[in-house]
């Protein structure tokens, strides 16, 4: 009898819960719509077509970073070392493809075949996912300082191979293919597609697979998790390693874009990876949040962005606006999902 209550209780809340992150997306949603008309009204030319998919067109780096992101978040862990793999992949990629016997150190590499060189890149960015798993999962030390630690060692390492600057003379032609390609005769570039396809599939994980609610009950009661028999080691290390993969991508497709690797390339990106993820209404505690509400937080930060430049504001003032962007949101969320259970 009671063993059926708590199920009931359980269900219920679950119901409950998804309504909750309904209710937060559809406000998100709402507050990017009032957000966008509002800076249409400041800043000359904003309300255009173009401008509207230029918002996430150019932002599909930090959106497909902050899918990764926002699953761990969901499971109650934190992964701040986004930023360094994206990094470290691009380097790797390039020092790989670099012929051999070149003029100097920066312009000489290992002369690895493209597609050698860049699935060596992704086992680095792999590496430091693993790494991440090993010390939260075996050694139980907080992700926070964890990936906060990779983070460093990962764009440490790039540095050491760029020498603190970048490569990117002696590559083979094919190497700037992926990161200019367009689709289907369009101006559609293969890493925005990249990125709507993967927000595709990571919707569907979150939705309709049992990996998907599995993230949603560790991050909600880890404990209760544990006692049910769901092993939460191995499905905190897939979640690492699945943020790891996507940073190396992110990272490989920026490289061959720009045809260069460059140590600092990715810098604060784990951080706006995260906001984005809190624009969205992600929980910080877990067990809360959608990726759709990511996306939108996605839009939030690059209207505010956006705006600000188009209001030629310094850059140190953009960085308070998105930190104030961020607190209006968190209070907002909370504000309203407080009045809606009342």
């Amino acid at each position: 009898m009671t063993v059926t209550a708590n199920i009931g209780r359980s269900l219920s809340d679950d119901r409950r819960k998804m309504s909750d992150e309904a209710f937060i997306t559809l406000l998100v949603a709402s507050v990017a719509v009032g957000l966008f008309l509002f800076a249409s009204l400041l800043v000359p030319n904003f309300f255009q077509l173009l401008n509207m998919l230029n918002l996430v067109t150019n932002n599909w780096a930090v959106i497909s970073l902050g899918i990764g992101v926002s699953f761990l978040l969901v499971s109650g862990n934190f992964d701040l070392s986004v930023g360094g793999i994206v990094a470290l992949s691009g380097v790797l990629s390039v020092w790989f493809a670099q012929a051999t016997g070149g003029a100097n150190a920066l312009s000489t590499g290992l002369g690895l075949p493209y597609w050698l060189a860049i699935t060596c890149a992704l086992g680095g960015a792999l590496a430091i996912g693993a790494l991440n798993a090993l010390f939260v999962v075996k050694f139980r030390i907080p992700s926070i300082i964890v990936t906060l630690g990779t983070m460093m060692l990962a764009r440490g390492i790039a540095q050491v191979v760029t020498q603190g600057s970048q490569r990117n003379t002696n590559l083979p032609d094919e190497f700037g293919v992926l990161g200019n390609m367009t689709m289907f005769d369009t101006s559609v570039k293969l890493p925005v597609a990249f990125m709507l396809i993967l927000l595709l599939i990571a919707i569907f994980i979150e939705r309709k697979t049992v990996f998907g609610r599995l993230t949603y009950w560790i991050g909600a009661n880890p404990i209760a998790a544990s006692l049910s028999g769901i092993d939460k080691e191995k499905h905190v290390t897939y979640l690492y390693l699945f943020s790891s993969l996507i940073a190396g991508i992110v990272g490989i497709l920026l490289a061959s874009e720009f045809k260069s690797g460059y140590s600092n390339r990715g810098t604060l990106m784990e951080f706006d990876a995260l906001v984005i993820a809190l624009l969205g209404g992600v929980a910080i505690a877990g067990g809360f949040g959608s990726v759709v509400g990511m996306f939108f937080g996605a839009v939030i930060l690059a209207i505010v962005t956006s705006a600000a430049t188009g209001m030629v504001l310094s850059p140190d003032w953009q960085y308070i606006l998105k930190a104030i962007a961020v607190f209006l949101a968190i209070v907002t969320q909370t504000w309203a999902l407080a009045r809606r259970n009342r």
